[in-house]
C-alpha cells in the first residue's frame, strides 16, 4: 500500500508550532502565578493547570525541548512569578513519572519514579581521575543499597544508581526531554524483566572537562551521584503529616537519617572515587530531586566563592572578621540582577574589598541577601547592613541595618 504524501504533509502542517505552544504555556502560567501552592485550586484554575500539564507532557513526549526553552524565556521576560511557576511545573514533570499499573490482583496502585541527586564536594590532592571512578563493583553495590538501608528511601522502594560521578557540566547538558527519557528508562529497568537499552542514561555520562592539576595541588571538586527511586504513592514512609509540629519532626528525622548515612557511607564512597589510596574528604549536600539538588549545589558553590574572596580581602588588609562590616545590595546593571557585597572596616568605614554575585532566576533578591548574610555570619562578619542600591560608582545609597528573616 502506497503512502499518501498529501496526507503526510497535511498531518505535519497541523502540528502546533513551537512559538504558539510556548505562548500558550506562558499564558497558562500567568493565570496560575498568584495561586497558593498549598491551597485548593478553584475549578477555573484547575482547568488551567490541567491544560498546562498537557502542554508540558506533549513537549516531553515529542522531545520538543525548543518549545520548553522558548516558553521559559518568554515567561521570564513577561513576569518573574509566572516564570517560577512554569519552571517548577516543567522541572517536576521532567524529573518524575506517575503511572498506574495493575498488579496480580487487578489493583492499580499509583507508582512514581523520580530522579534524584546527591551533590558532593570532594577534596583531594591532585583532583579526581575519571578512570578511577566506580571501578570497585562491590563498593558500588554497597553504595546503591545504602539508600534503602540508611533510610534515605523506603525499604519497599526500588533504587537505581548510575555508576558515575557526574560533573556539573554533564548535568547542565541534560535537557528536560532527555531527563524525562532517563526516568522512563529507569522505570523500565525496575519494572520489566528484560528492559530495553538505557540510551538516554548512557548519553548523560558525556564526560568531565579536562583538568590540569598537579599531583600536590589541594583540589575541591563538585560531583553528583544520580539515581532513580520507584515508590508507591501510598507508602507511609513518604507521607508528610498534615500538622505542622508533626511535619517538622518528620523532616528533622529525615535530615538526621541523611546526616548518619553520610557518615556511614563515607568509606564506601571513597572506594568508588579513588583507587590509588589517596586521602579523600567529602562534604555532602542533602539528597534532593534532580533540579532542586543541582540548583542547591550551584548556589553553594557560588557562596563558597563569595566567602573565599571576602576572607581573602580581610586577610590581605589584616582585618579580623569581627572588626569588619558588610553592606549588601543590588547594583545598577542592564541585564542580570547582581548583588554587591562591600566589605569594610568597622572603625573607619572604609571599603577594603567587594564581591559580586548574580541572583539566579529561581531566587528573589530578598532571599539571596538573606543567604549572603547567613554566609557572612558563618565566617565571623556580624555587622551587616543593606542598601537600596549601589550606584554606578559603587557607592551605597539609603543604608540601614540588616534584620534577619
Amino acid at each position: 500500500m502506497k503512502k499518501n504524501k498529501n496526507a503526510a504533509k497535511a498531518g505535519t502542517s497541523t502540528a502546533e508550532p513551537d512559538e504558539l505552544l510556548a505562548s500558550r504555556m506562558v499564558n497558562l502560567a500567568l493565570d496560575l502565578r498568584e495561586v497558593d501552592v498549598y491551597a485548593e485550586l478553584p475549578e477555573a484554575l484547575k482547568k488551567a493547570q490541567a491544560e498546562l500539564h498537557r502542554a508540558i507532557r506533549k513537549c516531553l513526549q515529542q522531545k520538543r525541548e525548543a518549545a520548553l526553552d522558548e516558553a521559559l524565556e518568554m515567561a521570564f521576560e513577561e513576569d518573574a512569578q509566572a516564570y517560577r511557576v512554569l519552571r517548577a511545573q516543567i522541572e517536576e514533570m521532567a524529573g518524575a513519572l506517575l503511572v498506574q499499573r495493575p498488579d496480580e490482583q487487578g489493583n492499580a496502585p499509583a507508582i512514581e519514579v523520580n530522579a534524584f541527586v546527591v551533590p558532593l564536594f570532594v577534596h583531594t590532592k591532585g583532583g579526581l581521575h575519571p578512570e578511577q571512578c566506580f571501578q570497585d563493583e562491590h563498593a558500588f553495590e554497597q553504595l546503591r543499597d545504602s539508600f534503602k538501608g540508611g533510610g534515605l528511601e523506603s525499604r519497599k522502594a526500588s533504587v537505581v544508581l548510575v555508576a558515575h560521578a557526574y560533573h556539573l557540566d554533564e548535568l547542565e547538558r541534560i535537557g528536560y526531554c532527555q531527563l524525562n527519557g532517563m526516568v522512563h528508562e529507569a522505570m523500565e529497568a525496575m519494572t520489566k524483566k528484560k528492559p530495553p537499552a538505557a540510551d538516554a542514561i548512557a548519553r548523560s555520562m558525556s564526560g568531565w572537562p579536562p583538568t590540569h592539576f598537579a599531583p600536590d595541588d589541594s583540589v575541591m571538586e563538585l560531583r553528583f551521584l544520580l539515581g532513580f527511586a520507584l515508590k508507591t504513592m501510598d507508602d507511609p514512609f513518604y507521607q508528610i503529616p498534615q500538622k505542622e509540629a508533626a511535619a517538622d519532626r518528620y523532616f528533622e528525622q529525615r535530615a538526621e537519617r541523611f546526616r548518619k548515612w553520610s557518615q556511614d557511607v563515607m568509606p564506601v564512597l571513597k572506594r568508588c572515587l579513588v583507587t590509588d589510596g589517596r586521602a579523600v574528604q567529602i562534604d555532602f549536600l542533602y539528597q534532593d530531586l534532580f533540579h532542586g539538588g543541582k540548583e542547591a549545589a550551584v548556589r553553594e558553590l557560588d557562596m563558597l566563592r563569595v566567602l573565599s574572596e571576602i576572607q581573602q580581602s580581610l586577610e590581605e588588609n589584616g582585618t579580623a572578621p569581627e572588626a569588619a562590616s558588610a553592606i549588601i545590595g543590588p547594583m545598577e546593571t542592564e541585564d542580570d540582577d547582581v548583588l554587591r557585597i562591600s566589605v569594610r572596616t568597622t572603625e573607619k568605614d572604609a571599603e577594603i574589598g567587594s564581591v559580586e554575585k548574580t541572583v539566579s532566576r529561581t531566587e528573589t533578591v530578598e532571599n539571596a541577601i538573606a543567604d549572603l548574610a547567613d554566609g557572612l555570619n558563618s565566617v565571623g562578619v556580624q555587622d551587616i547592613k543593606i542598601t537600596r542600591r549601589f550606584d554606578a560608582d559603587g557607592a551605597p545609597t539609603t543604608v540601614r541595618p540588616y534584620s534577619p528573616r
